[in-house]
């Protein structure tokens, strides 16, 4: 019997089942360690929230559901960054864009949901009312409805990435290149959304929500089911960009970063590889944007600043690019870093970022699980 068949049984095609594939992705320890961090935010933590008395030890307070909750939606970002970066070789300056516009696209909706208990007590955003505007744009028909807002989530970030990437990625541009571009792109787009007259809210953006599907969503169970979502949507990216990299297209993409001309040389269009990969890192971003603004309460054009967007390459950079589960760690290593940081000394956070950034890129060149491979390596090396 060949090692193939001894391990995973083929059916009558010869082709293994997606589903069994998927479940390949991972080895044992990985599943275990995502089904314990989905039983901690789909079980314990609530539990723990609203169970428990503020004064408990145990309690989990609100605050700090809404802070690892909008780290998950960063570490979503992140594994999207690591899809394209680590595995495609193409540095992102301006993934903020696509982060922004997710989360635009379900702000839109989260402002028709205000309804007249805005300051205005109108049926136009309390922002329109006040800019004199009698009407909505066409651009926004349709926004109060739930389905259109989670279409245009996806579709959104699709169809800029796409357009974006299909000229830039035919012109072959590329390296430090297409990082400029890409930075340059996020902050047109800022510029432009800090304009009242596009009809976003200007530098304020969208804030001031009160429910979604008609539940208040200041609500305790409303924020639980927002964390326990992006908890779910976060461990469903991993097992999905786990699955990708280990397909016959993550192996392509992996190739064309490596040594993109032989690749075509053996008939391959790298063209359509990293453009693929980078409309699935852009919904990814676009996802974890709608995540991101009911749990934060607000959006605004600075979500798409350049200081934001370089901050994710940090995160991979910092976690360990090409890992998967790096991005994650370097997304909450960071954050969480500059949850204290901003408070306890709130001047010198860009600095201690900038030598973070300096140091991992000279000394810890594959990042944080890079440095846990060598110490485990070392280890178990025989003296």
């Amino acid at each position: 019997m060949s090692a193939t068949s001894s391990v995973l049984p083929l059916p009558a095609s010869g082709r293994v089942p997606l589903t069994l594939r998927v479940f390949a992705a991972l080895d044992r320890k990985a599943w275990i360690a995502l089904a314990v961090f989905l039983a901690l935010a789909l079980v314990v933590v609530p539990v723990l929230n609203l169970a428990l008395p503020p004064e408990s030890v145990f309690h989990v307070s609100a605050y700090a559901i809404t802070l690892i909750g909008k780290i998950m939606c960063y570490a979503l970002v992140a594994v999207a960054m690591d899809l394209i970066w680590g595995y495609g070789g193409i540095l992102s300056l301006g993934h903020g864009l696509f982060f922004a516009l997710g989360g635009y696209a379900f702000g839109m909706y989260l402002m028709r949901q205000i309804g007249r208990d805005g300051s205005y007590g109108a049926d136009l955003p309390d922002f329109m009312v006040f800019l004199d505007w009698k009407e909505l744009p066409w651009f926004w028909l349709g926004s109060d409805s739930f389905g259109w807002a989670a279409f245009l989530v996806v579709a959104l970030p699709a169809v800029v990435a796409f357009v974006f990437g299909y000229f830039a990625f035919r012109s072959r541009i590329k390296g430090v290149y297409f990082s400029i571009i890409t930075q340059a792109l996020t902050y047109a787009a800022m510029l432009l959304f800090f304009r009242n007259e596009t009809g976003f809210g200007g530098n304020n953006g969208f804030t001031d929500f009160k429910r979604i599907l008609g539940y208040p969503i200041t609500a305790p169970e409303t924020r639980l089911v927002l964390f326990g979502l992006t908890a779910i949507a976060l461990a469903a990216t991993l097992v999905f960009a786990a699955w990708l990299v280990k397909s016959k297209f993550g192996r392509v993409l992996t190739a064309i970063r490596d040594a993109e001309s032989r690749v075509m040389f053996i008939g391959y269009n790298p063209l359509w590889y990293k453009l693929t990969i980078w409309v699935i890192s852009a919904v990814l971003c676009g996802i974890a944007g709608a995540l991101y603004v009911p749990q934060v309460g607000i959006i605004n054009p600075s979500e798409m600043s350049a200081a934001n967007s370089i901050e994710i390459a940090i995160w991979v950079a910092v976690g360990g690019r090409g890992t998967l589960i790096g991005p994650v760690i370097g997304a909450f290593t960071v954050n969480l870093a500059k949850s204290w940081f901003t408070v306890s000394f709130p001047e010198y956070w860009l600095f201690f970022l900038g030598l973070l950034f300096i140091v991992v890129t000279l000394l810890l060149p594959q990042g944080l699980v890079g440095l846990w491979k060598k110490l485990m390596a070392r280890k178990g090396a025989p003296a």
